[in-house]
């Protein structure tokens, strides 16, 4: 029986049994293609040992028993909606059966790719919050969209319920608003900004490692070609121009093929970007091909981390992240809340999550300069090896000595953005000088604090202090360091006797 367009909760002794949408097998005819790749090998191996005749087959009787596995696995999986819980039983040759009360599930993500799209099917996954992963997690490979919203509308209405919300929920928003969302126009001048140096590397390469299967005779990373183009057109009778255009028509390039793939990949990831907020959660909707519908239970944000750029930064432009116990996967540990807005629209999400920056003007201390010693010993060996190749007669050793003043030269700067403040129930930590960073990190949300001192700080009075805080990028991601020990000593004092985060 295939999902409805609505799944009722059901309380009866025995479960009403539903299977994943037909269309759950469409999309595994279309996974086929990606594993095929790992049976090229053994198509490879056949070959090579003179059985050409035996690889057609081969090929065949791979993709047959592959969709007997997937129509076995779509048969054999199983879920059922009950009053409050959800029960999944899963498996082919062995058997799992899995019930999940509503209460345990923190959040119920709803993922689109293009072909879903197309056939109206969603990923559903649920999020338990419990040890060990993933793999404590549940999916809904496949279901209706209707279907997949109907589940989350149930356990959202079940948590929600009068009887299971706590005292300290009672000033919840009942009805979701708005706070946050994207147009075109904010993408393409988001995307400006995203300008993309790897983009240029793959484009690059791939045209020096395809050129001789190109249609056309020309490598805009060549500047022999845009001479040659110059001559052709007789520019080469400007002598300036003859000598300048390969590098501007080059240059033209690079930054057309930087900014169009900065505007791609932010259009690709953004598109329609929608931040709302929920009575206990704030819901987060993007994405062209693959559409994502992630929520961000509120409770669960531990920090905020702004970032942006040192072009980014003088526009006025910011990122919001927040570190959650609720990871958003596994490429992206914390969740982009704000991909591109300016402070006053991040302001009032931050006061949703109930965290606050800092008052302008609030007196930042510095960590102590000692912290760019490590870049300069980095520069003074590349001096001295730079050094040493001219001496041995090789002119390319200035470049060495030329990458030891900058490098040297970043370190001491880096040293002025290295700051933090202590509010009283937050610290907020600043760091970065090519993508400044600022961290808003609440006392309560601080499960450890670790002290360190080596024999480099300790004669000097200094100590580093390391903040653990569940969830997000890592435990221990967080740090002040290089600061007065009596003063690491205070604060850590201070954070320690929070009260942990409601």
């Amino acid at each position: 029986m295939n999902d409805a367009a609505a799944l009722p909760a059901i309380d009866t002794a025995e479960p009403h049994w539903q299977r994943l949408h037909p269309a759950t097998l469409a999309l595994s005819i279309v996974q086929l293609g990606p594993r095929t790749l790992n049976f090229i090998p053994a198509l490879a191996a056949i070959g090579i040992a003179g059985k050409w005749t035996y690889v057609a087959p081969a090929l065949l009787l791979f993709l047959l028993v592959s969709l007997v596995f997937a129509w076995l696995h779509w048969l054999r999986f199983h879920f059922a909606v009950g009053a409050d819980e959800i029960i999944i039983e899963s498996g082919v040759l062995s058997r799992q059966h899995r019930t999940i009360p509503f209460d345990r599930i923190q959040d119920v993500g709803i993922e689109q790719g293009l072909i879903a799209r197309a056939l109206g099917i969603a990923k559903v996954g649920l999020e338990t919050g419990a040890g060990g992963g993933k793999e404590n997690d549940a999916t809904l490979d496949a279901i209706g969209l209707d279907a997949a919203e109907a589940l989350r509308a149930t356990i959202r209405a079940h948590r929600s319920a009068p009887a299971t919300v706590a005292a300290s929920d009672a000033s919840a928003p009942d009805e979701d608003r708005l706070l946050f969302a994207m147009g075109p126009r904010r993408l393409l001048i988001a995307g400006l900004f995203n300008f993309s140096l790897a983009a240029l590397a793959i484009v690059g390469a791939a045209m020096q490692f395809f050129d001789g299967l190109l249609p056309f005779d020309f490598n805009i990373f060549n500047p022999v070609d845009w001479i040659d183009l110059a001559e052709r057109y007789g520019l080469d009778s400007w002598l300036l121009a003859h000598r300048w255009v390969a590098g501007l028509g080059a240059a033209i390039s690079l930054l057309f093929i930087g900014f169009a793939s900065g505007i791609a990949t932010m259009a690709f990831a953004n598109w329609n970007f929608r931040l709302t907020r929920e009575p206990r959660a704030l819901r987060r909707t993007r994405g062209l091909t693959t559409r994502t519908d992630v929520a961000v239970p509120v409770k669960r944000v531990q920090a905020a981390i702004l970032v942006t750029g040192w072009l980014r930064q003088r526009f006025g432009w910011h990122e919001l992240r927040l570190q959650s116990l609720a990871s958003d996967g596994e490429k992206e540990k914390d969740h982009q809340i704000i991909p591109f807005g300016r402070l006053a629209e991040i302001d009032p999400v931050l006061g949703e999550v109930a965290i606050d920056r800092p008052a302008p003007g609030s007196p930042w201390s510095h960590s102590h300069r000692i912290i760019a010693l490590g870049g300069l010993i980095g520069a003074a060996c590349a001096a001295i090896g730079g050094s040493l190749a001219v001496f041995l007669g090789q002119p390319i050793g200035w470049i060495a000595v030329v990458a030891a003043v900058l490098i040297a030269a970043f370190a001491l700067i880096g040293t002025r953005f290295h700051q933090w403040i202590d509010t009283g129930d937050m610290v907020a930590i600043r760091s970065g000088f090519w993508r400044p960073r600022t961290t808003l990190l609440p006392h309560a949300s601080v499960q450890s604090v670790d002290l360190k001192t080596d024999f480099i700080l300790r004669p000097l009075g200094l100590a580093t202090l390391v903040f653990g805080v569940p969830g997000g990028s890592a435990l221990g991601a967080h740090e002040i360091p290089a600061i007065p020990l009596g003063t690491a000593k205070d604060l850590r004092a201070r954070i320690l006797a929070a009260g942990t985060r409601a």
